[in-house]
């Protein structure tokens, strides 16, 4: 891989990397003790729109960055990365692990006034998470039931087990509640809400301006007492990364979330006094770099093609050359950061063998035809990151020299989740996954069949597999940590020998936020948290 191209983004890649690393060692600066500044108006760099706002319908760092400010979940993680209650303000389990009991915060309002109450949470839970929500449908598959004996209690019922420590991991991601009376008539789906949330959170929903800006202003019913000390938050669109640090330094932004701006922006923003830049606050949202089969293409139905694939990328090389330190080598759907489920490297892996790349397709019966090709692939990459556009630009590259040819099409943010997860108009899709505390919550969605169709980042290749379907719903369903530990190496072990789906690379989102920000990057999942506490200082 010689092109100009890429010989200027290795080293800036290089140069970021030593960069933050610089602000990782001590991400805030040392402040005075300082009263918190109430009023304000917070600038967040939006790089690509999903069409959703409602994160009770589409679990994404997208839909939260906004949606989660608005709505309001049962349960979040607190600064130690610890289950804290939200709309919920207790819980507990019989022994069985088929009951499990929330009970509700009072006095909470939706933002027409309405009252918040365990009625809106069975609704969520029963219409929502388990029939549409993508991650959710697979985490509640065997909810039965939401019982509310009261305004503020919910009962929830499950045919087999739900270990209570996985549904309390999951809920910061896959517990937030929408209204019941804005809901219950009509298509969810096509619901008006959708684009204009109505929450119990810190802010409410105030204007969509399609590909400009969204405006959400402060709660002062808000139940948190002194909360919010924004006035504001606004939403700017900005698709061109490089756009967004020019209005990061001129001020007009406070903040790019989610590794949103290029690699040599964030190197030069790094060295900058008045940024923090940083993977603080982004820990609870490890990501892998992913390669998706689409199996219903013939070619690739064909294991030994998928593997081919695999062995055809040189994946240290793209590692050491355009992400640096902050990326390692990937083992597989469960990265190294889960230190209650990485199952090691003793499982199937693909090292670069272009060799090997080569036999396995022509024992697959594609040898090279006129002028060395094979046959041709469509891949669709993700607008989210550019580390995404340089990771699909090096699969077109390492595939064409064993003859795949690899047609490149570019969406934005909507075009791409429609295409690939409604449509399945594509070959191969490469993006991000996003480990969230548990393999149950958002990852093995990725290889279990029977999801709805259209609900993005699941299992939408077309790929059927009894076996690990059978794994995922025993491990989803077992209350003794080894043994769900034990069965989780089994899924990792058929995934990656099977290969759906191929994650080859670790990283941490990075944020850029500027100096002025304080009680920022205070929790494992800051940028989708709902910044009741953020403020600005003068």
């Amino acid at each position: 891989m010689t092109s100009s191209r890429f010989e200027i983004n290795r080293r800036a890649a290089l140069l970021t990397s030593a960069a933050i690393a610089a602000n990782v060692v001590n991400p805030f600066r040392a402040f005075a003790q300082e009263t918190p500044r109430k009023g304000g108006v917070f600038n967040v760099h939006y790089g690509a729109e999903q069409r959703q706002l409602n994160p009770s319908l589409q679990a994404s760092t997208g839909v939260y960055i906004i949606g989660g400010k608005i709505q309001e979940n049962l349960v979040d993680l607190d600064a130690n990365g610890q289950p804290v209650g939200v709309l919920a303000e207790s819980w507990e389990a019989t022994p069985d692990g088929k009951t499990i009991t929330f009970k509700l915060r009072k006095g909470v309002t939706w933002h027409d006034g309405k009252p918040f109450t365990s009625e809106d949470v069975a609704f969520t839970a029963m219409n929502m998470w388990k029939k549409i929500l993508n991650y959710g449908s697979t985490l509640q598959l065997f909810l039965t039931s939401v019982d509310t004996p009261d305004p503020q209690t919910a009962i929830f019922r499950y045919e087999r087990p739900m270990p209570l420590n996985l549904l309390l991991r999951a809920l910061p991601d896959l517990g937030y509640v929408s209204a019941k009376h804005l809901y219950e008539s009509g298509d969810i789906r096509q619901n008006p809400a959708n684009l204009a949330p109505v929450g119990t959170g810190p802010f409410k929903f105030v204007k969509y301006e399609r590909g400009q800006y969204i405006i959400a202003e402060r709660n002062a019913d808000y139940w948190r007492s002194n909360s919010p000390y924004l006035d504001r938050i606004v939403w700017k669109v900005i698709t061109d990364r490089a756009a967004a640090a020019a209005q990061l330094e001129a001020g007009d932004l406070h903040y790019s979330p989610f590794s949103g701006l290029t690699i040599s922006d964030m190197a030069r923003l790094g060295k900058d006094k008045r940024f923090i830049v940083s993977t603080k606050g982004n820990e609870g949202n490890a990501r892998t770099n992913t390669l998706e089969f689409n199996v219903r293409r013939k070619e690739l139905a064909d294991v030994k093609v998928r593997r081919a694939v695999a062995h055809a990328i040189n994946v240290p090389f793209f590692i050491e050359n355009f992400l640096g330190d902050f990326a390692k080598l990937g083992t597989g759907p469960i990265p190294s950061t889960s230190t209650d489920f990485y199952p090691g490297t003793n499982t199937p892996q693909y090292p670069y063998d272009k060799a090997k790349a080569a036999a396995l397709l022509d024992e697959a019966g594609y040898k090279p035809g006129a002028g060395g090709t094979r046959f041709a692939l469509k891949l669709l990459p993700a607008p989210w990151g550019e580390d995404i556009s340089l990771w699909s630009t090096f699969i077109q590259q390492s595939l064409g020299e064993v003859g795949i040819a690899v047609e490149i099409v570019r969406n934005d943010g909507g075009g791409f989740l429609k295409q690939v997860y409604d449509e399945h108009a594509f070959d191969l899709s490469t993006g991000w996954h996003q480990y969230r505390n548990d393999p149950a919550v958002s990852t093995t969605v990725w290889y279990r069949s029977g999801q709805p169709k259209g609900a993005p980042w699941t299992n939408q290749w077309g790929w059927d597999d009894a076996k690990i379907d059978k794994i995922i719903d025993d491990a989803a369903t077992e209350v003794d940590p080894l043994k769900r530990k034990a069965l989780y190496a089994d899924f990792v072990r058929e995934a990656n020998t099977e290969l759906p789906v191929w994650m080859p690379i670790e990283q941490i989102f990075v944020t850029v936020i500027t100096a002025k920000a304080r009680n920022h990057s205070n929790t494992p999942r800051w940028g989708s948290s709902s910044w009741h506490d953020l403020w600005l200082s003068a």
